[in-house]
């Protein structure tokens, strides 16, 4: 009975131990790897992460190094004949599968990091590509006459990382050339996100290298600080 009792406090411990683990996935819409300011904080952060999540799962995703499906012809019409209430052919199904695909993987993650540059006052195309593959209707959001939009997404912390060559903070007389973080927190908010952390490097293209790299360090330092609330 004893050994039983034991066996049972072992499994049960087990369970809550296995209950309380997170996946996260960290999105890179960076192509500069080593050289990406956006991703230099973002992967202090994760670090940081590490130290005092060792049994949590990270799984990196280079978007630059990610086979995305194109939205047009039997995907864009599987999207319509949803939209419509259409049956899909088997083209259109096995096109929609594999959008599908990856937006149950995103949706099985429990955290999410992401580093991403400024590229022309926006972000990625890269970036903007995988957005609109998830974002979908009755998968990430929904939409009904009484309650409007509702995002599916919900409960799940993000920390993005942002880069930027220039500066377009508070006082800058920039702030209105900034639809980096506008959309993309405008657009996770619209799927479900509540709690999003930010960190900004900016400037990274100033006229001082040195400058620049210490406000890399600042925001390696800040990253590293934030994680522990993560």
């Amino acid at each position: 009975m004893l050994w039983c009792s034991q066996k049972r406090l072992y499994l049960e411990t087990n369970m809550i131990k296995e209950a309380a683990m997170s996946k996260i996935l960290y999105i890179k819409a960076s192509p500069r790897g080593q050289h990406s300011y956006s991703i230099a904080a973002a992967d202090a952060f994760v670090r940081a992460y590490r130290q005092t999540h060792p049994d949590d799962t990270i799984v990196d995703m280079n978007l630059f190094e990610t086979q995305l499906p194109t939205f047009d012809g039997f995907t864009l019409q599987a999207k319509y004949g949803i939209l419509s209430g259409q049956k899909h052919t088997a083209d259109e199904k096995a096109a929609w599968e594999t959008v599908e695909a990856i937006i149950d993987e995103f949706k099985s993650f429990d955290k999410y990091v992401i580093a991403l540059p400024m590229w022309n006052f926006s972000i990625p195309y890269q970036l903007k590509h995988y957005i609109d593959v998830i974002v979908q209707p009755s998968y990430t959001f929904s939409f009904s006459p009484d309650k409007g939009y509702t995002g599916l997404v919900t409960g799940k912390p993000v920390f993005i990382s942002y880069a930027r060559g220039g500066e377009y903070g508070p006082g800058t007389g920039a702030e209105g050339y900034d639809f980096q973080s506008k959309y993309l927190e405008h657009i996770l908010g619209f799927i479900g996100f509540t709690d999003i952390r930010t960190l900004i490097t900016e400037p990274t293209l100033g006229q001082d290298p040195k400058t620049d790299e210490a406000n890399k360090a600042r925001s390696i330092l800040k990253a590293e600080e934030m994680a522990s609330q993560f």
